[in-house]
């Protein structure tokens, strides 16, 4: 196993300012102009996504403000996001990496590894392979990509990250300690700004200084993350490549919105709470899944986020379950030092709805059964009639707080989940 992890040729491919160059094809007249794509400004998703070339020279960063960016650059030209548009060309991109093997796995849109150890044995090396896929997104699609090419994903992915637009840059077992370990230690796959800030109160700046620690150290810490993240940072990630026509696994159902207007009382919390727990549970029904823990999110309007989690002592795929354990949770964990601006809830630990599971005492078994019926009856007529042809009378004492349909209009996250 040791032997066949030496000789893997993992490929990651970055399209650059993947939104932004879409969005040029349409517009070639902005191609030189720096250019922003953007949420919905209106309904308060109004964060920069992506950003050309252009743009990056005026310091313009994804995540931050649109009024932020266009103080930076007054000239800036922000453009609301297309994801039709973005999924038809990733699919496109996708095609090309299949030709290259099948074991490609996407990461958020834009981005996805590609394992090219036995094609490499046919057609090249693993930096010709990288050169090729370059040339044929621009050439094919009309966009520019950066290949990292490394015998892992953690470094093939940090490949990709350190020279754009349109580059090739190959992190070997001979010169990853030079290359890598000198570099800040955020720059590391998964490590966010939590962690970033432990490993800088103890000296700890640099890949390699992560990596230098003892695994006792490291596990102290960080925790058992500790540990996973020591191993990256010593190139020791043996993390396979999904094959392409291996389904994902769900291992949660959520929904989040950023809402209309900030939240100032628990009214309406939960109002926008019911509103998404609807969403979860249509979900979960759709997909033959129940959920034992319900999580939620929250974030104020300094953008602090906290999440918090709760398992239940039955299953479930109701609304009315979900919404009453993330209002407890709420009401548990959140002190109003400030005004809301995002909620989410998501139904985790999942397992099969025809699974066989232990009755409560405390519940009468049919009381469930009609009420799935009910949830069950509200999902038939919003498919045939549209979401908004049933709605809870709680909905009607705010309708510019809960107008909205999380199920469908949803946001597509760049967002990937780690896999054993």
């Amino acid at each position: 196993m040791e032997e066949k992890d030496r000789s893997r040729i993992i490929l990651h491919a970055d399209l650059n300012g993947f939104y932004a160059s879409v969005e040029c094809l349409y517009h070639p007249e902005l191609r030189q102009k720096p250019v922003a794509v953007c949420g919905d400004a209106e309904n308060r998703h109004g964060i920069i996504l992506a950003k050309n070339e252009q743009a990056k020279r005026f310091g313009i960063k994804t995540g931050e403000a649109i009024w932020q960016a266009q103080n930076k650059c007054p000239e800036l030209v922000v453009l609301t996001a297309d994801y039709r548009k973005y999924i038809r060309f990733a699919h496109r991109a996708r095609v090309i990496f299949s030709d290259y093997s099948d074991q490609v796995e996407p990461f958020g849109l834009d981005e996805a590894w590609i394992d090219v150890t036995g094609s490499a044995k046919l057609l090249g090396d693993g930096r010709k392979l990288a050169d090729q896929i370059r040339q044929r997104t621009l050439e094919e699609l009309g966009l520019t990509c950066s290949v990292g090419v490394s015998f892992n994903k953690i470094f093939a992915k940090l490949g990709s990250d350190l020279k754009k637009p349109d580059a090739t840059t190959v992190l070997t077992r001979d010169n990853y300690q030079k290359t890598v370990w000198p570099l800040p230690v955020q720059m590391l796959l998964y490590v966010g700004p939590s962690t970033r800030r432990k490993l800088n109160r103890v000296g700890i700046q640099t890949i390699g200084g992560l990596a230098q620690l003892s695994l006792v150290d490291a596990r102290r810490l960080l925790g058992q993350w500790g540990e996973t993240l020591w191993l990256y940072a010593r190139g020791l990630d043996t993390s396979p490549v999904r094959q392409s026509s291996v389904r994902d696994l769900i291992k949660s159902i959520g929904n989040s919105t950023t809402t209309p207007r900030d939240l100032k009382t628990e009214e309406e919390v939960h109002l926008i709470i019911t509103v998404l727990s609807e969403s979860v549970a249509a979900r979960l029904r759709e997909q033959g899944l129940r959920c034992r823990t319900v999580q939620i999110s929250i974030r104020d309007t300094h953008l602090i986020t906290i999440e918090r989690q709760r398992s239940m002592t039955q299953t479930t795929d109701l609304a009315r379950d979900l919404s009453r354990q993330a209002m407890q949770l709420f009401c548990e964990h959140w002190n109003w030092n400030s005004p809301i601006r995002s909620l989410g809830v998501r139904g985790c630990d999942l397992v099969t709805a025809d699974r066989l599971e232990q009755l409560t005492l405390f519940e009468k078994a049919d009381d469930y059964v009609r009420w799935k019926e009910l949830e069950q009856t509200i999902d038939t007529i919003r498919r045939r009639f549209g979401h908004f042809s049933v709605q809870r009378a709680l909905m009607l004492k705010d309708p510019g707080l809960s107008g909205f349909n999380p199920k469908e209009d949803h946001v597509i996250h760049p967002v990937s989940f780690m896999r054993p």
